[in-house]
């Protein structure tokens, strides 16, 4: 670990770092564009940055509100990335039992960062990887799940993984799994990466502000929860 905290090597800079998203039926469309925009603006400054979307298979995917995608990769395909991304939404209900995603998940190098935003986060403790180390989910709920009908989605993450520490951070890196609470944390999740692929404060800013997202980005910058004892990820 770094003087900033970040389980990079030094202040050395991953070259063409790539960000795959999963995306699948019923995917909340936040969790995903907003750190799939963080890296287009990023490209701007450094084009070697790539991101793109894989799915189970090379077909259209809806997400949630109609809103449909076209995968850039299917799971067959097996494309290169430094780091995989699962978004929540309605559809991680199912996603958790999505035997053909824990196995693409599986075959990820180690070196390949495991993230997620919001309800993406059960994945990973439906799996069981998120024993032992701390991670977030979304802390708000919708009506539903905050009347005595439903349940927060960070407690039902404490269901899935009873052996995660929840943490309420914004932001919670354990080394090679990186998770990220409400809906529009994406936004941090992505200078986040940007950040582990070794990308110095001022190059984060400077996306900030272009984004004319500066005062937000001060704002949650330092929300941040790193694992004392993270989850080995291997250097570049």
């Amino acid at each position: 670990m770094n003087a900033r905290g970040d389980f990079t090597v030094g202040s050395q800079r991953k070259r063409g770092f790539r960000l795959g998203i999963y995306v699948f039926k019923d995917a909340e469309i936040v969790d995903f564009t907003a750190p799939h925009g963080v890296f287009s603006v990023a490209r701007r400054f450094d084009p070697e940055l790539e991101v793109f979307l894989v799915s189970d298979a090379m077909r259209p995917v809806q997400a949630q509100a109609g809103f449909t995608l076209l995968p850039n990769y299917s799971f067959a395909d097996r494309p290169a990335m430094d780091a995989f991304l699962i978004p929540g939404g309605a559809g991680t209900r199912q996603e958790m039992w999505n035997v053909r995603l824990h196995e693409f998940i599986g075959t990820l190098p180690a070196h390949c960062l495991l993230t997620s935003v919001c309800t993406g986060s059960w994945v990973y403790g439906h799996m069981g990887l998120l024993d032992g180390i701390p991670a977030t989910n979304r802390k708000e709920g919708d009506r539903i799940e905050s009347s005595h009908l439903g349940k927060l989605p960070i407690d039902r993450l404490a269901e899935i993984a009873p052996a995660c520490r929840i943490s309420n951070a914004r932001v919670v890196d354990a080394g090679r799994i990186v998770t990220a609470g409400g809906i529009a944390s994406g936004m941090e999740l992505g200078f986040h990466l940007l950040r582990r692929a070794g990308y110095d404060d001022a190059f984060i800013r400077d996306v900030a502000r272009c984004m004319e997202y500066g005062a937000a980005y001060e704002l949650y910058a330092h929300d941040i929860e790193y694992a004392p004892n993270p989850v080995p990820c291997f250097a570049h």
